[in-house]
């Protein structure tokens, strides 16, 4: 087995043992139909009626896709057709809250008894990739071809800066993820184990771990190095079995599936209660942020009222808000944006702490190259995407790119790689589509 690339940036794990608090229920929440990858949910209520928390508001609008339900109690105000900040054609559900946060009557536990229960209950959950990448866990599991699956990955990696919800989840609620383990155990039945991945800087979350699944011979609990990007799917495939994911190709090509190890304890929680994914822990941090804190809020909170919590920002408004980790975290247009299923951590950062770099002419010193989790070559991709060559860019596998942002965290030269690996995919995939149309 090769070496083990990556980067190690400043762990910043500020919150790692803050408890979790509540955010207040806000006077309005704006819940979008498209937290997930795949299709939009299509809302199924209409501008004045009352709603309850966990009351289904929005059903799935494909195959793949995923149910949205209301995460408070109140009246349907609004139903946007675009978003208010962005502009974009989007759905928004707008809640206005009465503060009572009534349950919905028709919330209780399920009966599991078969597999396809099973597969129904995490779909009808609402739970997705809550690592952040929002593929709807009904269909990514009940696609996946039992007789070749050897391992289910459980992912508490969590190998991004600042954030720790998982870890605290790991910590604070041992119970469900113990429970989701155990379902995934009986009704999926890997050949091999399920193993549960954690950096070996949580020290708290292994700890815990390993006494709750004490004596679980076909559970095992594994400390892997603190490098980044120790937690993505595919790193964390060869990292932890040696197996190879081929490009193109699904984690179940190599008899293996990764798995959140948040979202475990969401669909757990939703047969035990039946209260579905409706709140989400998020780690509140950066630089400008007065008190740092995980905190716990309805889904659609726009993301101001969670920083007001953490007693506002240190020197004005901050130069830039960053929805998941520095590494791969994306810019926000506005402190209106909404939490969203995907949304792990909020991060604030000042004007001193965000000086955009100048590029250099690259000085071919190889670092990006060594650093790469999946052995691609960075600056021969850049030179192919800026000469137009697309079978060039297909023969140094730009698609096989997790987008991790190593290479450009290392770069002396401050070349902008991240981009280039983002355009040259748009590009071979647009050639691809122009084929298929001849």
């Amino acid at each position: 087995m090769r070496k083990i690339r990556g980067v190690s940036p400043p762990h910043n794990k500020n919150t790692q043992y803050s408890k979790v608090e509540r955010v207040p229920i806000p006077p309005e929440v704006h819940i979008p139909m498209k937290m997930h990858s795949g299709k939009p949910a299509v809302h199924v209520v209409k501008e004045g009626d009352e709603v309850k928390i966990g009351q289904l508001i929005g059903e799935m609008g494909g195959t793949v896709s995923s149910p949205i339900h209301s995460s408070v109690s109140g009246v349907v105000k609004k139903i946007n057709d675009r978003d208010p900040v962005t502009g974009q054609k989007a759905i928004t559900v707008i809640i206005a809250t009465d503060g009572l946060q009534t349950r919905c009557p028709d919330l209780k536990p399920l009966v599991v008894t078969n597999q396809e229960e099973f597969y129904d209950a995490i779909r009808d959950s609402g739970a997705v990739g809550l690592g952040g990448a929002g593929y709807p866990a009904g269909p990514k599991l009940s696609r996946v071809n039992l007789d070749e699956l050897d391992y289910i990955l459980i992912n508490g990696a969590e190998c991004e800066p600042y954030v720790t919800t998982d870890t605290h989840n790991m910590v604070a609620d041992a119970k469900n993820v113990y429970g989701g383990v155990k379902l995934m155990q009986e009704f999926m039945q890997p050949k091999a184990k399920i193993i549960i991945c954690i950096e070996d800087n949580k020290h708290e979350a292994i700890r815990v771990m390993q006494e709750t699944f004490a004596g679980e011979d076909r559970v095992e609990v594994r400390s892997l190095p603190s490098i980044y990007p120790q937690g993505e799917r595919k790193v964390l495939v060869y990292n932890v079995t040696g197996r190879i994911v081929p490009e193109g190709a699904r984690l179940s090509k190599v008899g293996t599936i990764v798995t959140n190890v948040t979202t475990v304890a969401v669909f757990s929680r939703y047969i035990k209660t039946g209260l579905p994914l409706v709140y989400r822990t998020v780690t509140v941090d950066g630089p400008a942020v007065k008190t740092p804190k995980n905190v716990l809020a309805p889904i659609g909170t726009p993301i101001r009222h969670l920083f007001e919590f953490c007693g506002g920002f240190i020197g004005g408004a901050p130069k830039k808000i960053l929805s998941g980790g520095p590494m791969m975290g994306i810019a926000q247009p506005s402190l209106d944006v909404p939490v969203v299923k995907t949304t792990n951590c909020l991060l604030a950062f000042p004007d001193s702490k965000d000086i955009a770099p100048v590029q250099t002419a690259c000085i071919k010193c190889g670092r990006c190259l060594s650093v790469c989790p999946m052995s691609l070559m960075p600056p021969n991709i850049e030179t192919a995407y800026n000469l137009g060559k697309l079978d060039a860019l297909a023969h140094y596998k730009v698609n096989m790119c997790v987008e991790c942002g190593s290479c450009a965290y290392v770069c002396p030269a401050k070349r902008q790689l991240v981009q280039i690996m983002q355009l040259s995919k748009e590009r071979l995939w647009i050639a691809s589509k122009e084929v298929l149309n001849k």
